[in-house]
């Protein structure tokens, strides 16, 4: 069965999609921490982001790269966390969180509930800096 991230990239189930190309996708968590958590993964469902070929696993990160510097210029923070954990959806993935302090990316914290019209206000800000 295709994980729930398989489902977006397919278009299945809707989401706040930031960037994306040939082989990765980044968008919003819709219960993040805090502004801005976006999610990254490969189109290529794997389920541990350490069983992804050498090269795209490289590619993964540069991806995320990209869209951290983005992230860090378009939405007030100190800097960009990142976190890798992959229990939750078996479809490796990577989490970039905007921080003030090293609270934000507590993952055992309540996360977030924004509104439909707040993830649209986030996508379009984090979008526009591509």
């Amino acid at each position: 069965m295709a994980s729930i991230f398989t489902r977006i990239i397919l278009g299945e189930i809707p989401s706040y999609k930031i960037f994306e190309n040939d082989k990765f996708l980044a968008f919003l968590d819709v219960f993040p921490l805090v502004e801005g958590h976006t999610l990254v993964i490969p189109k290529l469902e794997v389920n541990d982001i350490f069983d992804l070929e050498p090269t795209l696993y490289a590619e993964l990160f540069a991806f995320a790269q990209e869209v951290g510097l983005v992230i860090r210029n378009t939405i007030p923070c100190k800097r960009v966390g990142i976190a890798v954990i992959g229990l939750e959806v078996p479809h490796a993935h990577i989490h970039l969180v905007p921080l003030q302090s090293v609270d934000d990316i507590n993952f055992t914290r309540t996360k977030l509930q924004p509104s439909h019209d707040e993830l649209l206000s986030t996508q379009e800000k984090i979008k526009a800096g591509f």
